[in-house]
Parts: structure tokens; sequence; C-alpha cells
């Protein structure tokens, strides 16, 4: 897979007549590190991609299938009966285009006029309960020894990207559960051997969002892209590794230099 980092398109211009496209995963690159936010929204250097997770997105497919078969029949899952959870797979208007991803032009979208941008992101899934709120609900694979929880890093940046789906059907006019869930299907390394299947254990992981501080970070956002550069941060993997590559290239090319004229002060 080459890398091809700079974009062309969806560069943020504060000239520009049209609303910048703002992406539930660009909101969290800036929450994690605003210099790389910076660098791929303003100057179009995007960090490099990693190698598509296709296991996990075929999971992701099934499932999809799986609750649409419910969804169909107006039905709740039985795993949602199991955690007796009120409520059945929503089929009302724009679902579908709900969870389509298509480079900003599929997903659920909302004008943050305030801002200028353009937010948006694709949902795996949405329930709904019998009050009519919709509840927001993502799908996880992963392989681990434990049973599947929120704790940690990496369980901070899937509630804050349940948090900006709530906040996006909020945004579009509808009544929305403080509660969404995460369906985690995880792989079994037990099994006594492969045969040509892999077994799975699915636990759904329920997950209060709160969705206060979206709007403030999207002002930080704006200032953030109509502003200076951002410090490397030294949280950063990314930064660090910019950092110590242009230092060790530095280092390299003094080195040869001593090297010429240690050589050229023999002769």
């Amino acid at each position: 897979m080459s890398y091809n980092g700079k974009r062309k398109k969806n560069i943020f211009d504060l000239n520009s007549s049209e609303p910048f496209k703002l992406s539930r995963s660009k909101i969290d690159l800036f929450w994690g590190c605003p210099r790389c936010f910076y660098l791929d929204a303003k100057l179009g250097l995007r960090r490099p991609d990693s190698y598509p997770l296709t296991l996990n997105i075929a999971v992701d497919h099934l499932l999809k299938k799986e609750f649409d078969i419910h969804r169909a029949n107006k039905a709740p899952h039985p795993m949602m009966r199991s955690y007796k959870i009120d409520a059945i797979p929503y089929d009302g208007e724009g679902f579908n285009k709900w969870r389509e991803v298509d480079f900003g032009r599929g997903g659920i979208h909302f004008l943050y006029e305030p801002s200028g941008f353009d937010v948006y992101g694709a949902i795996d899934d949405v329930w709904i309960n019998k009050d009519g709120e919709l509840i927001v609900v993502d799908y996880k694979a992963t392989a681990k020894k434990d049973t599947p929880t929120l704790e940690g890093s990496l369980g901070e940046q899937y509630k804050r990207q349940m948090e900006v789906y709530q906040w996006l059907l909020k945004k579009n006019g509808h009544e929305v559960s403080k509660i969404g869930y995460f369906v985690y299907v995880n792989g079994k390394k037990d099994a006594k051997a492969f045969d040509e299947k892999l077994e799975f254990d699915v636990t759904i992981v329920p997950c209060e969002g709160n969705t206060d501080w979206i709007e403030d970070i999207l002002g930080k956002i704006k200032e953030c892209l109509i502003g200076e550069l951002p410090a490397p941060s030294s949280e950063c993997d990314y930064c660090e590794y910019r950092k110590k590559a242009a230092e060790a290239a530095s280092n390299a090319i003094k080195s040869r230099k001593i090297k010429e004229l240690e050589n050229k002060s023999l002769f």
C-alpha cells in the first residue's frame, strides 16, 4: 500500500463559501493532537493509513445483515431480550443514509453555523425504545482474554464517537436516549482447534453519553484552523516520530559533512 499523504480535496479555506466537511474521526483527531489535525485539515497532509481491518469489516457487515432481519420484522434481536433492552431496530426515514460510509456524502450530517462546519458521521446501527427515543449502537470486533469494557483511552475514544452520533441525531430533530450500546464481538482464543472457523462471544456494553463538550470543541477547532500551526505534542506518537526522524536526519547530514571536511584535510 503506497502512501500518498497530500490531499487536494476538503482542505479548510477561510474564504470558501462552502461549509468545511468535518467528520467524526477528524474531531477525534483534533482531540488527540491539534498539530496532526492542522496538518491534515489545513495543509492536506494526512497521517499514513493503517492497513484495513478486513476481518472487523466482515464482522460489521454480518452484524448489520443479522440486525436487518429483525428490523424488517419490527422485532427485537434475541440479544436485546437477553440484556433486557426494551427496544427494536429502528427503520425510520433516513436510516439507510445514516450508515453509508461515502467520504462525506453519506452518513448523517448537520451544518453547525457558528463554525461553518458540515459535521458528519456514519452510524453502525440505531434502535428505538418504547418512548420513541433513538438509541445509538456501534459494533466493535476484538480478540482479548477479558470481557470487553470501556475502560482506558480506547474506551474513552469509543465513548466520544458515540456522543458525536448522539449529538448529530439530536441536531437533526430526534429524541435521543442518553444510553447507547456497543455490540462487542470478541474472538475466542481458547478453542481446541481452528477447524476453518472462528468462534466469538458477543457482549452488549451500555454507555451513557454526554454531548455537552461537542460545540465547545467545534469552536476550538475553528480557532485552530484560522491560527498558526500548533506545537508538537509529546503525547503524540506521530509528532515524536517526526521529531526523532528530523533529528536523526540532521545528525546524519552533519556527520557526513564532517567526514567530507576531514577527508579534504588529508590532501
